[in-house]
């Protein structure tokens, strides 16, 4: 987490700089410093520690002071001087789709623009269209783009949440008069993406624990402050409340906090036709109040199973946790393996050795290989030679590893705009499975998309279909398609669609996710991973698999090892 967010600042410098006109070297080493620090093989700490860090490329003296003095005080005077300098809503028009730093410089030169309001008065008025480099094309794509940041808000992206809330929350819980804290909202039911923090934690004087948080570092203003309660605003721009409770209190506030709204009113309802009233401090009734120190005991008091927060939704769980029927929903031991990874081979940032290296350091049994197909140029897509490379590099890394652990032969592969394969079917039938992807021609009306991704789910030397929707959370909507169409082929045809962790995508969601299961289609967790810390973004794809009632069996890479092999080689003889 730590690494991710000074990662992100060196990021941000390194725009905003941008904006500023800074020279562009100077740029660029903020965003490749960003990019190494991402692509750590361990630990930030560690790596400063032992003096690794200074080693690493793209870290030279100058950043390596930056990135210490972040790592050990968690401020940078620089940063803050950037950000008082740099008109925050220049920044925040980064939102839009299109918008590169060079364009918003422009913008603000020429027509002075600072807001998302300016920005939209300027187009509406046909004055960026005047504008050289511009042109009616791409202001009425500006026009596109500030729809879209108005529809998705102020949300960020459920990543980003963690990184903020984290060493928040740890703080609270490491104050001396807290005994139990958590984070709570749709942080809890890990949603795909969120709009304020909120920690609850209990205590006996919540009004030291209060005043202590009010001047955490990461605080940027205060916007409230009473005894029981505070909001603040981060230095991020985003909103983050505490509120503290009698320890006694804890389990019904955890409860009604964590939401949502439809599942708080239906518990509500099924409190009173019980004779008893639920809210956010007590359940009572008949002139007693029932005492529940955990959620356990305050579902048990109702004649509920137990309701994880992922499955809050008012979308039966309550009914099913009633009838004893509430799913034994995925857990992140329960992965054995996972597919869809990429390589320096294409534009992965590491070697083939180093991918699985991580997988190991991770506890996985096996990693799949798919680096990205010929026509995919832009990102150094393979050609039938070099994919024939590639296998002779993984059969003798394969060699070396025993029988322990093993490396699956993929790919990632382009599907073309009439719904076939960028490679040859011959070429295919070499790889260990074919993850089949869109990557071009997003513009296709829905019925010529749908039958583009049927025609993909359809064939049957492709093993799963990748990113299905092709969204951006918080930056691109996803293609016109029948979804639905393409999970009813997929079920006819045997062919699984991907949960593609990566937080930026989280694609399938959880809903498709839910019919997918109905249908007895199976679904892969894969990271889409570009680096070895990529693999962790497959912590982000079990809570979909969660918020999407998928138990272990719905899942292909629960297999072990051995089974995943037994069902690989029964697949290649098309059983």
């Amino acid at each position: 987490m730590e690494t991710a967010r000074i990662a992100r600042i060196l990021d941000e410098m390194g725009t905003m700089l941008e904006i500023n006109g800074e020279n562009p070297f100077r740029c660029r080493a903020y965003h490749t410093a960003a990019q190494s620090l991402n692509n750590l093989p361990d630990e930030l700490t560690e790596m400063i520690a032992d003096g690794r860090l200074k080693e690493v490329p793209g870290i030279g003296e100058t950043m390596y002071a930056k990135i210490v003095q972040l790592a050990t005080t968690g401020q940078l005077a620089a940063y803050d001087d950037l950000r008082r300098s740099t008109p925050p809503g220049l920044v925040a028009l980064l939102r839009v789709p299109g918008l590169g730093p060079k364009k918003i410089k422009a913008l603000h030169d020429e027509l002075k623009i600072e807001t998302l309001a300016d920005l939209r008065a300027a187009a509406e008025s046909r004055k960026i269209a005047a504008l050289k480099g511009f042109g009616e094309k791409t202001e009425a794509k500006i026009l596109e783009g500030i729809a879209f940041v108005e529809k998705t808000g102020d949300r960020i992206l459920q990543s980003h949440a963690l990184r903020l809330v984290t060493p928040i929350i740890e703080a609270v819980r490491g104050h001396s008069k807290v005994i139990r804290a958590e984070y709570c909202g749709s942080l809890r039911r890990r949603a795909e993406t969120i709009g304020d923090l909120d920690i609850l934690f209990s205590a006996k004087q919540p009004e030291e624990v209060i005043d202590a948080f009010v001047k955490l570092p990461q605080v940027a203003s205060v916007l409230a402050h009473g005894p029981t309660k505070a909001s603040v605003r981060l230095a991020d721009g985003v909103q983050c409340d505490l509120r503290g409770v009698e320890d006694s209190q804890f389990a019904f506030a955890l409860h009604y906090f964590t939401g949502s709204k439809a599942h708080n009113i239906a518990m509500r309802k099924r409190a009173i036709a019980r004779g008893l009233s639920l809210n956010e401090y007590a359940l009572a009734g008949e002139g007693r109040s029932i005492k529940c120190h955990t959620e356990e005991e305050l579902f048990e008091a109702l004649g509920l199973a137990y309701i994880p927060p992922e499955l809050r939704e008012d979308a039966g769980e309550i009914e099913a946790a009633e009838a004893g029927k509430l799913p034994k929903l995925i857990e992140s031991d329960d992965l054995k393996g996972t597919f869809h990874c990429h390589t320096d081979w294409s534009d992965g940032a590491a070697t083939l050795a180093e991918m699985a290296q991580a997988a190991r350091d991770r506890g996985l049994q096996y990693l799949g290989i798919a680096d990205h197909s010929r026509s995919a140029g832009y990102a150094g897509g393979l050609s039938i030679e070099r994919v024939r490379a590639q296998w002779a590099e993984i059969d003798a890394l394969n060699a070396s590893f025993g029988s322990g652990f093993r490396i699956f032969k993929g790919t990632e592969c382009d599907i073309l705009a009439d719904g076939s394969l960028d490679y040859p079917d011959e070429l295919l039938d070499g790889f260990d499975y074919v993850v089949a992807s869109v990557h071009s021609s997003f513009g296709l009306s829905r019925e010529q998309m749908t039958a583009r991704l049927v025609r993909a789910a359809s064939n049957p030397r492709v093993t799963m279909i990748g990113h299905p929707t092709g969204r951006l959370l918080l930056a691109r909507d996803g293609y016109a398609l029948d979804l639905d169409a393409v999970i009813d082929a997929a079920a006819k045809s045997g062919v699984m669609i991907e949960i593609n962790a990566n937080p930026h995508r989280l694609d399938l969601d959880a809903p498709h996710c839910r019919r997918a299961k109905d249908k007895g289609v199976l679904i892969p967790i894969n990271p889409d991973a570009h680096s070895p810390g990529g693999l962790d973004d497959l912590e982000f794809g079990i809570g979909v698999a969660r918020r999407g009632w998928l138990e272990k069996a719905h899942v292909w890479n629960t297999l072990t090892l051995r089974s995943m092999v037994k069902h690989m080689d029964r697949r290649q003889r098309r059983e």
